[in-house]
Parts: C-alpha cells; structure tokens; sequence
C-alpha cells in the first residue's frame, strides 16, 4: 500500500468511474429466481435537486445490493426516473417561466422532455458520485416509449377483464393543478378558518333555520339543509323550505341519522360539492347538481354577482355581505384540517367531471391478503397499509387533464360514444395523431372518432415497474403476456419511504396483483426520512433541502454512506454532521490499520491450526461470532445495528487489542500463526465493511488481496475455530488494564513491569499478556485481592438539611471536611448535630490492603509489586 495518508477524493472518482466503465454491477441474466436477486428500485421524481433524503434511500437499498452480491446472487439493481408527473411539468413551467396553457401540448411536451433530460443528466452524474451500485445498463424512464406500451397495455388488459370504467360523477379536483386527483393525492393540512352562524329565513315567512359553516363561498352551490330526525330544536321543520340567503331561491330542508348533532348547530348546509359527505347525501336523496366553482377555482355565474372571482375572494366577499345584510349571526375562529392537493398544498374542489377509474372497492380483501404475503422491514410500516385499504372511499382514477404524460389508447365514436381501444400490436399510441384502430364504429357504423385527451395518472405508470423491469409484454403469437426476464418476478425487495405505502405501493400491488395474480415483491423495505435542523422533512417545495453536492465537498463519500446506515430503517432522523466526522475517522482508522497489518504479515501464509496460538483462536472464533451476528443484521435490514457493532470491534478488539498484541509479538520473533490469522480477520472485517464502506474498502482489498473487486467476493465464511472467548476477553481487558496503568503513571508502553498478579481466569494467554506488556513474573490467582472498603466521603442531603439547620450546614462542612465526625447507629454525630439517615449518604471506596499497587478496569482486578 502507498505511503501517506488516505486521499478519499481522488480514491472515491476512481473507484466510481472505473465502476460505471467496466459495468461491474450489470446485471448477468439467470435462469432462475433462486439465483437472483431482484430490487424494485424507487425511480425519484424529476422535480428538482437531489437532497440528502434521495442520497439515504438509494445508499439503504444499495447496502443490501452489494451483500447480496457478496452472498453469491445475482442482483438486479436497475436505475429509473419518474418524468411523466404533474411534478415535472410544474418544474418545466418553473424552470421556463411559462404556463403549460400557453403551449400546444406536443409543444409543451417537448418543453418538458428537454428540461428533464438536463435534470436526468445531473441525477445521474450525482447519483454516480455516490457510489450506488446500480446496473447503468438497466436505466428506464417512466415516460420512455418502451414504458408507455406497458401502460397502454396495463390500460387495455384491465378494460379487457372488467376492471376499468369511464363514468361522468363527483371527482376530487384540484383547482390550481386543474386536473382531477385520486384519493391517494390528498392530504390533511392545518389551517386557520372561521365558524360562520348563517340564518336562512323558512319558505314560509315564520322563522329561521341557522347553519354554521367554513365555506360560506358554496352558498350558491347549497342544495338542501340536512337536521338529524332526532334534534328537538330542529327535526321538526324537515319537510319545509329555507331560503339561501343573498342568493334568494329555495332549497327542502331533510332528515337524515348522519348529521352530527354536536358539531357548529347541529344543522348541515348540503353543497354540490364541499365534501364527501356531500357526495353522499347528493346521491343518497337524488339532490340537484349545482357548479358554483369552476375546474379553475372560480365562481360561475351561479354566484350571480360574484362571478368570474376567484373562490378564495368571495370567501371574504360574501362574509362581509352576509353581515352587512343582517345574515351572519356569529363568527368563530377555529383552527381545522383542510384536504389539500399534496403536490401545491391547494385545496381540493369535487367536480363532477368524466374519469376513467380502476375499480379496487370490491378487492379490498384481496390487497390486504396480499399485504400478508409480503415481510414488512419494519413491521409497523404494514399497519399503515392496513389502514389505508380499509380507509378506501373511492375507487382509483387514473385520468388526468394534463399535457405532458402517456395518453389513453382510446377513442369514441363521435355518434354513438362508443370506446374503441388500439390494437396491442400499435402500441405506444397517440389518439390525438395516430388513427384508430377502426375505419368505422364496431357497433353503429359511423366513420368519425374523437380522441381521448387525457392522459394517465402517474402512479397508474409508476405502479408498473415491477413489470417494467421483467419485461412484461404482449406475445402476438401466442396471444399471452409474458415476462423476457421471469427469474425477477416477483421482485426480492421493495425499498421506499414511508410516506408512499399508500402511493407507490399500495397502486403497484393493484396493478401487478390485478394482471398476474400474484403479489410484486416478496419483502417491503420502508425507510424514514432525512430531516431538518428542526425536525421537518426535507424537500426541494420546503426549501430546506441540504443538498448531497455541498455534504461532499467537505466530506468523503464513504462517511456519508457511514451516515446514512446509522439509523433504524423506518424512522425519521435529523441530519448530523457528526456522524459523518464519526464515518471520516473510521475510513483513516481503516487504512492505517491495513498499512500497519500489510507491514506485518505481507504475504498469505497457509498454517495448520496447531501453529495458532490462543490468542490467534480467539481473534478467529472471535470473528466468527461477529460475522454470525452481522450477517443476520443485514438480511434482515438493520444495517445500523451492522454498522456499530462491526465498528466496535474492529476499532477495540482488532486495532485496539488484537492488532497491539500481535505487534509485540511480531517484534519478538517469527509467528506464522499470528501473521496468517492478521491478514485472514483483517480480510473479513473489509468484507463485513464493503456493503457500507465501499470505497476505502475496494481500494485496499485490491492493494492488499487477489485484484477482484471486494463487491464480486465472495463473504465470508466461519472459520469454524474454537476457541475460549470468554478467556480471550479477560486477556485482553488484561493488557488494556496494565496498559492505562503504565498511562497514568507516565511510563512507555515498553517498560518493564516486576511482579504482576492477576486475578482473572486467562488460561492460556499468559505468554502474549506477558509479551505485550512487558511482564517479568505473572502470576495467576484465584478470588480477589485483600480489600477493605473505607468511607472517602459523606455528602449531605442539602434539600433536607438546609431547610432544617440552615446557616449551620457550614459548620457542619466544616466539621466533615476536619474528619470531625461519627457514625453510630446509622447516625451522623456532627457539630453537636445528631443527623438522619435519610439526610446524608456515605460513599465508600475499596483500599487495598495487601503488598503492592492494586488496579481495577473493566471487573479485571491486578496487583503490581
């Protein structure tokens, strides 16, 4: 190995181009599931930077793709990018400054197509640089033609079985996107908001009805007052009519068991739509349909004079004309979740609008059978699975009224509406430039088409890359769909973030479960996320994204990888500097240690194990328990409890002990048994290193070792050696002792020590005690040495003393300090003071009472004469 320290930049770019050149990490094919194993890699969204979120997901899958390998499979790792989303057109339109609306949509794609590919060029060169071990050659794009046939064909198989349907109802809307969303895409959002009291005056002139209500913008849209049959105040009036105020026209007043009699007046305001209540109640009592807000957020020309306003303002507007009209009878600031689009942060709107949808309700049995099948890494993450299955209120839509994104295969007969799909040996399609599959309508006959211009929802692609990667296709002779790549299906693992159980995964089971009847994925690896100095999530919307870029021109790779396996996979963790100053420490620690085995044994020396002293066994067998140990850790993806305890030893037991003893030992003459066993522990702690530490590793495994990379070796094996490893321990928390005793009494390491008694059972290592340490005489001794325990101090109880003897308690220090006290019967005598137990302590100490100097450390109890 080369002199000098460790140049972790200039090391890290070789190891990373020579990687990504010679495709060590290609996939190799095989010919069947048990030698493979296959990940279902997270293809990130191109919205923006990469964050050190990205940089911990990636780094957790790859730590156990690179064990994997080192098991002997066969690991398929591809790499993929998610540009088909609303995420990267709002990146486009930021990027550009422009709007999509301005663009016609081949033009727009092209927009976004363009500044994609530059983000996709960076992410790859920066995912590059951190040394994941992805197969390059594997790369896809979730809006690349080979993908959009898979869509296509994912659409036109599920059509085919029964699973999909076009129905014009109440879809969930977001309002800035202006697109419809799926449940999956809302979230709960805390905001400020106020109880508005409205009166409605009753139909009949006698009286008013109050409603209390956060949307007073929806008055326009109000289509009957709902009162429980129960409510004394109120169950009386159901039957009769109420005006809308300011709006001026009537609506029935109904009775219905599923209005909440404690909330605001116990009186519900029935709007087309504010909620899925609403949704209910609408189809429940066949109420009439009125569109006060438009796909945009505005108010239509229902709202009579608030037309054309944003929906928003007329929030405002009309509080101020209610009130000023003798209306608003109270107003209470609350504070409540909104359901938001979880892209903008918008609040969602329900538009009645025609949507494709996949039909899941009536299989929510099935996904959650599916989800017993899968290992859940945690266990906790499968109860959130759970929850949202059975949580389901609305089947899958997957349209979407956007421009940039894979179009439907579809077309309608322009006079009888008929759906035509294209034939599954056209795909990928365009309906707006390719021609249908038809001269003429299959059921009426008519020669004009219109073509379907929405296109699919994102996770409607994204949930296919289980099938993506197997090569899932339609075989026109045969007339099947079949896999090019079976032997990865289903997929070994699927690493994601907690946050897209009910995104990613949930929809990725629908679809494959849906198509080949079987789950995706054996296992779930569910990662938590990187957060900020102030516990929030990163992300490039929050603007508090530490970018991986500025973490790597201060420190090594490595050390980040380091980082990145220091915490339980599953939970969320704030972003540490000191764990990766922790991880630099640890790579240096490496390298000088192997510097310093490679000087000491510098050739493989085969021995017979007769030539191993004790402390050689030890350190094997040793190893061997720490291998057993590490390797369940990985399989079972706790690379956090791997990381610490494969540190731990290699950084006390190996350099701090094993790698000391047998330096002194080395001075003294030739031990092939010690040099053998030095390169052999030495060898395996790189491999256990490798999946976590890759670039230190490489480098001094192909300094040190045969030339092949350490990530193609092959892990390692028990020795199988025994050896007395609680004897071993003893021994080397021996040394340890007598080492910081020559410490603290300012000696060299080398200086001769006369008479060492030692009362630990060591059997069998006395010769490298003696050795290392520099010991004339040891000798062993059964027991404990002649101690006497003698009270060092009394410390007083100053909350209990000090309210009872007040300015006293300084005599009473003083006292004790002069050693003018005594205990009798458990009593202090102090000062003319008589103390309670329960107003002192008294802290003893052992003295030795024999010839000598006695050391304790770590329960090993020595004297020296």
């Amino acid at each position: 190995m080369p002199e000098g320290d460790y140049d972790a930049e200039k090391v890290e770019a070789k190891w990373q181009r020579k990687w990504v050149k010679e495709e060590t990490f290609k996939y190799p094919g095989a010919e069947n599931e048990r030698e493979v194993f296959s990940i279902d890699t997270p293809p990130p969204t191109v919205s923006g930077s990469l964050h050190m979120g990205h940089l911990y997901g990636q780094t957790l899958q790859d730590f156990q793709a690179r064990f994997q390998r080192m098991r002997g499979k066969k690991v398929f790792q591809p790499f993929g990018y998610d540009d088909n989303g609303i995420a990267s057109e709002r990146l486009t339109e930021k990027e550009l400054g422009i709007r999509h609306q301005d663009f016609t949509r081949r033009e727009f794609q092209e927009k976004c197509r363009k500044v994609c590919k530059e983000y996709e060029d960076q992410f790859t060169e920066n995912m590059q640089s951190l040394g994941v071990s992805h197969d390059w050659t594997n790369t896809y794009k979730t809006i690349e033609p080979r993908v959009q046939k898979i869509s296509q064909l994912s659409f036109i198989d599920l059509y085919d079985k029964g699973r999909e349907y076009r129905k014009k109802a109440p879809a969930i809307w977001c309002p800035d996107c202006e697109t419809a969303i799926s449940q999956v895409e809302t979230e709960d959002m805390e905001q400020q908001a106020h109880f508005n009291d409205i009166e409605f005056p009753m139909a009949s002139g006698n009286g008013s009805i109050v409603i209390s209500t956060t949307r007073p913008e929806l008055l326009p849209a109000c289509v009957a007052i709902m009162v429980h049959p129960e409510d004394e105040a109120n169950a009386h009036l159901a039957g009769e009519k109420v005006k809308v105020p300011i709006f001026d026209y009537e609506v029935p007043i109904i009775e219905d068991e599923d209005v909440d009699i404690e909330t605001g007046t116990g009186v519900v305001m029935v709007c087309t739509f504010g909620d899925q209540k609403d949704i209910e109640w609408y189809q429940a009592h066949d109420l009439p349909l009125r569109t006060a807000i438009d796909e945009s957020g505005t108010m239509t020309d229902l709202a009579g004079k608030y037309e054309g306003i944003d929906s928003s303002v007329m929030k405002k507007k009309i509080v101020e004309d209610l009130d000023e009209e003798g209306y608003l009878l109270d107003r209470e600031r609350i504070t409540h979740d909104v359901q938001v689009h979880e892209r903008c942060d918008t609040g969602i709107e329900f538009m009645v609008t025609e949507q494709w949808y996949v039909e899941i309700l009536d299989n929510k049995e099935k996904y959650l059978d599916a989800g017993d099948q899968m290992e859940w890494f945690p266990e906790k993450m499968k109860t959130r699975y759970t929850n949202w299955i059975e949580g389901l209120k609305w089947d899958w839509c997957i349209s979407r009224q956007r421009d940039s994104g894979i179009p439907f295969p579809v077309w309608y007969c322009k006079d009888c509406g008929q759906e035509v799909l294209a034939a599954k040996k056209d795909l990928p399609v365009d309906p707006l430039e390719d021609e249908p599959p038809f001269e003429e309508c299959p059921d009426c006959g008519c020669e004009e088409f219109e073509a379907e211009e929405d296109v699919f929802d994102t996770w409607a692609t994204s949930s296919l890359t289980p099938l993506v990667n197997a090569g899932w296709d339609w075989n026109e002779e045969t007339e099947e769909y079949e896999m090019s790549r079976p032997e990865l299906y289903s997929f070994d693992v699927r690493p994601e973030g907690h946050d897209i159980i009910s995104f990613w995964l949930f929809h990725t089971v629908v679809k494959c479960y849906e198509h080949t009847g079987e789950v995706p994925f054996d296992s779930v690896m569910n990662h938590g996320h990187v957060l900020d100095e102030n516990r929030e999530k990163m992300s490039t919307s929050r603007g508090n994204v530490v970018a991986p870029k500025e973490v790597l021109e201060e420190f090594p790779v490595d050390a980040a990888r380091y980082w990145a396996a220091g915490s339980k996979v599953g939970d969320d963790f704030p972003f540490k500097e000191k764990e990766l100053v922790s991880g630099e420490k640890l790579m240096r620690k490496i390298w000088n240690a192997s510097k310093l085995v490679e000087q000491l044994s510098d050739e493989d020396i085969e021995v017979e194990e007769s030539d191993l002293s004790e402390m050689d066994k030890f350190m094997l067998a040793k190893t061997d328990e720490l291998l057993e140990e590490v390797t369940e850790h990985f399989e079972s993806y706790e690379f956090a409890k791997a990381r610490d305890k494969i540190r731990s030893s290699f950084w006390d037991t190996f350099c701090g002990d094993y790698l000391e003893v047998s330096k002194q030992k080395l001075d003294t003459g030739d031990y092939r048994g010690t040099q053998h066993t030095l390169r052999r522990v030495h060898e395996r702690y790189l491999k256990m290193f490798a999946p976590i530490i890759s670039h230190v590793t490489e480098q001094v495994y192909s300094e040190m070792y045969d030339g092949e990379s350490i990530h193609l070796s092959r892990w390692p094996e028990k020795t199988g050696i025994k050896a007395d490893v609680q004897r071993g321990e003893n021994a080397f928390k021996a040394i340890s002792a007598l080492r910081k005793y020559k410490t603290s009494n300012q000696m060299s390491p080398t200086a001769e020590l006369g008479k060492v008694e030692l009362y630990s059972n060591v059997e069998g290592f006395e010769e490298e005690i003696k050795g290392t340490m520099h010991i004339e005489e040891l000798a062993m001794k059964d027991g404990r040495p002649e101690v006497e325990s003698q009270i060092s101090e009394i410390k007083l109880d100053y909350s209990k003393v000090g309210p009872k003897y007040g300015d006293k308690v300084g005599e009473l220090e003083a006292a004790l300090s002069n050693n003018e006290w005594m205990i009798e019967d458990g009593h202090l005598e102090v000062a003319d003071e008589k103390l309670k137990p329960e107003e002192f302590d008294v802290i003893e100490e052992k003295q030795f009472t024999g010839e000598g100097e006695m050391i304790e450390h770590e329960g090993i109890m020595a004297v020296i004469k």
